[in-house]
């Protein structure tokens, strides 16, 4: 059956790329009656339902049983995080199945990046937030976007200016021709700066008596 997946997949994206979408769903649930246990057109069955149709309910209900075939399937997961994260409803589930990737792929840097941002938009825990950005740029010390979210948590989170500063240099002395960066570490500067490279007080608003 391998090879009529193989086929199945191929002719599914062709149909998805080409903007048959249906036909890209129809393709796939018909090999899925055949050969149910397969995870991997069930898991581009999902992907196509979520990302590319209005049927993300359906699509998820694909992630589920794939999970439940193969409960270390980490794509299927890292799947479902992406549909589950931006809802506050879902925030208890996302997060157990985000701990569960993190413990069982400790290597994944975009993933620790991933975890990062929800934990600092959705639970709004800075901490955790800023312990998984370091895990992120420890794997990957060069990568730009990393630093850049972990220097956005620090100033306008933490409070940390001067840690911000420095990361934001790091990018630039990783590579000076980086625009974002550069652009990031002048507003910072304007900001959260004296003229004398000090960082300015933080203004403090007190409630009328």
């Amino acid at each position: 059956m391998a090879d009529e997946a193989y086929e199945a997949m191929s002719k599914a994206r062709r149909q998805r790329d080409s903007g048959n979408i249906k036909g890209a769903v129809s393709t796939l649930e018909s090999y899925l009656e055949k050969d149910p246990h397969n995870t991997k057109p069930r898991l581009l069955l999902a992907e196509i339902l979520v990302y590319s149709s209005d049927s993300r309910s359906y699509g998820m209900m694909q992630l589920d049983v794939i999970l439940d075939l193969e409960p270390d399937n980490h794509n299927a997961r890292k799947a479902l995080v992406t549909v589950l994260k931006d809802k506050r409803k879902n925030i208890r589930e996302c997060d157990r199945h985000y701990r569960y990737l993190i413990e069982h792929c400790p290597r994944d840097a975009d993933l620790m990046n991933s975890y990062a941002i929800f934990c600092k938009l959705q639970l709004v825990d800075f901490d955790r937030a800023e312990e998984h950005y370091l895990k992120a740029i420890a794997l990957e010390p060069k990568n730009p976007d990393y630093r850049m979210n972990y220097a956005y948590l620090l100033a306008g989170d933490m409070d940390r200016p001067a840690d911000a500063k420095e990361q934001l240099e790091t990018i630039l002395s990783y590579d000076p021709a980086d625009a974002k960066a550069e652009r990031a570490l002048i507003q910072l500067m304007e900001r959260r700066f004296n003229p004398d490279g000090t960082p300015k007080k933080k203004r403090r608003f007190f409630k009328r008596r």
